[in-house]
């Protein structure tokens, strides 16, 4: 480290020069943590010691640091007694901004060329690119086009840098046309040009468009490559984003930690352990370092994929955590059904002097909704806004509707809808209507599903409720009233899909479908495996089954569902050792589940399906959820 051999150098006698300092500045400006500030000031004081506070290379590594930590007051005073009548020079005047830019004061950035031109400093080029990443980040187009007339008028064009600054500018500010029509006139394009781009695209959701001109490039490196995985992520085309990664492995580009906590993320969507845990002896391998956001993406794979084990193993490694840390580990533990372990972590969250966000009071909620502590639901709802003035949004309170409606306080539910202060959604009503169901109120249910109709007069789940609400309930005139009501709409229910990571390939299954290459010897094992289910007792249960047909064909519907040919094709190609681990798009039916199940008492096998509300780790023939709907 640049300090321990200023250390060295001091204690061999040696005196500092002018260049001694910028460097060993620069250093301490890109630490982290609660000593940083202290060893910058030690630092200053010792170029103050030498006489050195003057020299205008030693002033601007001074000014960056202070600035880039934050201390704005500290850095503008230093800059304003330098010479040429408080001026500065640009370098200084350079410095202040790229400090701003880098503790992400964006407005400051873009104000301190303000003061810069009315002091009459001449800006360079880069100032210009300085100044015009600063608007592009802080979303400031009116400053970026009077930048982009002043550059015009300046002289300095051509020159890569600036003019890729300008197509980088507009299009972090969602102006692609702009960007195009600069990216098209450019005499000479580098790879930085064509990354501005295509991340343009990307941030406006031209996932098509980018990957157009991702295609069209004579060369990419690992920030073009990342680009363009995550514009993938983003549009939640996850699969193509690991495929696009496959594809940068064979390119031979290395990936850094920005590429892996996009690739991470994907396999979090996907269910994909397998090509998770891959990725992480991925970067063990090529030494990406593991820094916070890629420990925090770690943490999100593991607990999306049922492993909150694993998930614990890193957030357990982590030598530094934020608040994402401890959000992520608190959702995790509380969407796997550790709902006490979740309160503990958010306890701990606590005592580390960690404040929680909106997001961490999520997952707080969520752990009381899965372990059915209600009293201490509505005690953190409430602290939210008296003890840590957090406004609770729409999924807070969404999160209060499940807590209530679990525990059967369909009333206090509906209430609490009435008290607030925003317009309830489809998902509230929703979530209110999927408890009614469960609990058999067909009024509050009934209530629940025209108000949900009202917002989204598509939404097939809301017939699929409601009727299941009305068999549970005997009133089956009303469910072929309902039913019919659906056919003359033209309303279809969403198909069920799976997916299933084999071997590192993800396979899908959609209700019903035989595209799969294995398909005949899949349904061959579906149908062993329902009759050794049958002779076991199991009686399918056609109470959600959402077609109007003979009880005959009901069950075959039932037998066909995505999550069942998942399962059949995973006890086709796996070993018994291996869990199953799958994700359903739709909240899983009450058959599938009891049948999955007994198929773990049959097979012996570990079974977790995350679906769409909650994880389901199926052992022994039991269900690690407490309650089911």
């Amino acid at each position: 480290m640049p300090l321990r051999a200023y250390v060295g150098m001091l204690a061999r006698g040696a005196r500092p020069d002018a260049y001694t300092f910028p460097p060993l500045l620069k250093a301490v400006a890109a630490e982290r943590g609660a000593v940083a500030p202290s060893v910058g000031d030690s630092v200053h004081a010792h170029v103050v010691k030498f006489g050195l506070e003057l020299n205008a290379h030693v002033a601007s590594s001074l000014v960056l640091m202070y600035a880039t930590r934050g201390d704005g007051v500290m850095a503008r005073a230093l800059l304003d007694v330098q010479p040429a009548g408080g001026g500065g020079t640009p370098v200084v005047w350079n410095a202040l901004m790229s400090g701003h830019k880098r503790s992400r004061q964006f407005r400051l950035s873009c104000c301190s060329f303000l003061d810069m031109v009315r002091a009459g400093v001449v800006p360079t080029p880069v100032t210009y690119i300085t100044v015009l990443s600063a608007c592009g980040k802080g979303n400031d187009v009116l400053l970026g086009m009077q930048l982009h007339k002043r550059v015009i008028e300046s002289g300095v064009l051509p020159d890569l840098k600036v003019e890729n600054a300008l197509v980088g500018m507009y299009a972090e500010c969602g102006e692609m046309e702009a960007a195009w029509d600069l990216f098209e006139v450019m005499q000479v394009r580098n790879i930085v040009s064509w990354t501005s781009v295509i991340s343009g695209c990307v941030r406006l959701g031209q996932v098509d468009r980018a990957r157009v001109l991702f295609d069209r490039m004579p060369e990419r490196d690992t920030v073009s490559w990342t680009a363009m995985i995550d514009g993938y992520v983003q549009a939640g085309q996850f699969r193509e984003a690991l495929e696009m990664f496959r594809e940068m492995q064979l390119s031979k580009v290395r990936a850094d930690e920005f590429t892996m906590v996009s690739i991470v993320t994907a396999c979090a969507q996907l269910g994909a352990l397998e090509t998770g845990e891959w990725a992480r002896i991925y970067m063990n391998r090529h030494g990406i370092k593991m820094d916070t956001f890629v420990g925090n993406a770690l943490i999100d794979m593991y607990s999306k994929c049922g492993s909150i084990e694993r998930a614990m193993d890193v957030f357990n490694e982590m030598h530094s955590r934020d608040k994402f840390t401890w959000t992520a580990i608190i959702l995790g533990l509380a969407v796997n059904g550790h709902g006490e372990e979740a309160i503990n972590m958010f306890d701990r969250m606590l005592r580390a002097f960690e404040a929680p966000d909106e997001v961490t009071f999520i997952g707080v909620l969520t752990a009381c909704t899965h372990a059915g502590l209600v009293d201490k639901g509505r005690d953190f709802f409430l602290s939210m806004t008296v003890t840590y003035r957090i406004a609770p949004n729409v999924m807070h309170y969404g999160c209060m509707i499940d807590l209530l409606g679990r525990a059967g306080k369909l009333r206090e539910a509906l209430e609490t809808i009435g008290k607030m202060p925003m317009k309830p959604s489809s998902a509230i009503w929703g979530t209110l209507l999927a408890a009614c169901r469960v609990h058999g109120n067909s009024e509050i249910g009934e209530l629940a599903a025209e108000r949900l109709l009202e917002l989204d007069p598509e939404n097939s789940m809301a017939y699929v409720l409601l009727s299941n609400l009305y068999a549970k309930s005997n009133r089956w005139g009303d469910v072929r009233w309902l039913r019919q009501v659906m056919m003359e709409k033209g309303i279809k229910k969403e198909p069920g899909c799976s997916l299933i990571e084999m071997n590192g390939t993800i396979h899908e299954f959609v209700a019903g479908d035989r595209s799969h290459p294995m398909s005949e010897e899949i349904y061959s094992k579906l149908d062993k495996v329902l009759t050794d289910l049958k002779n076991d007792g199991y009686v399918p249960d056609v109470t959600e089954v959402f077609v109007q047909v003979t009880e005959e064909e009901k069950q075959k519907v039932l037998y066909w569902h995505s999550e069942k040919l998942a399962v059949a094709f995973a006890l086709l190609v796996s070993e018994s050792s291996v869990t199953i681990r799958i994700v359903k798009n739709l909240r899983m039916c009450l058959d599938c589940h009891n049948a999955i199940k007994l198929i773990t008492k049959l097979y012996m096998r570990e079974i977790v399906v995350r679906d769409r509300t909650r994880f389901h780790h199926f052992r022994h023939g039991l269900c690690s959820c407490k309650d089911y709907w």
